[in-house]
């Protein structure tokens, strides 16, 4: 059985090339803010689990995606507006810069958020 890791390496080795270094940015954001959370494969995309879903990124054919769920997105709904498509997703067309401190910013509150919910009674 491959492990989580193997399976978001083989992931991102498959996508197309120029998504790859941005797939790598936002792997490295996550598990830099995160190093605790559960690297696997869901609904066939790269997702970090910590007591709860944190985060999913995508390759599309002309961008990377990254969702994200809870509260952190209203939080910084302002920061976000210029990547957003849906209520949970960001949008990086290929050739952008990932902003790699909003984006961890992003993570670490979205893991709060976890780590608050798991404490509540």
């Amino acid at each position: 059985m491959t492990s989580g890791k193997q399976q978001v390496d083989a992931y991102i080795a498959a996508a197309p090339a120029k998504a790859r270094p941005m797939l790598r940015t936002l792997r490295r954001i996550v598990r830099t803010s995160a190093p605790r959370a559960e690297e696997r494969l869901s609904y066939k995309m790269p997702y970090y689990a910590w007591h709860g879903r944190l985060a999913y990124f995508a390759a599309f054919q002309h961008h990377v995606s990254f969702y994200v769920m809870g509260r952190v997105k209203t939080t910084l709904a302002k920061e976000l507006k210029p990547y957003r498509t849906t209520a949970a997703t960001l949008r990086f067309p290929f050739g952008t810069r990932i902003p790699v401190a909003l984006m961890t910013r992003v993570v670490k509150g979205r893991l709060r958020e976890l780590e608050e919910g798991r404490r509540k009674p």
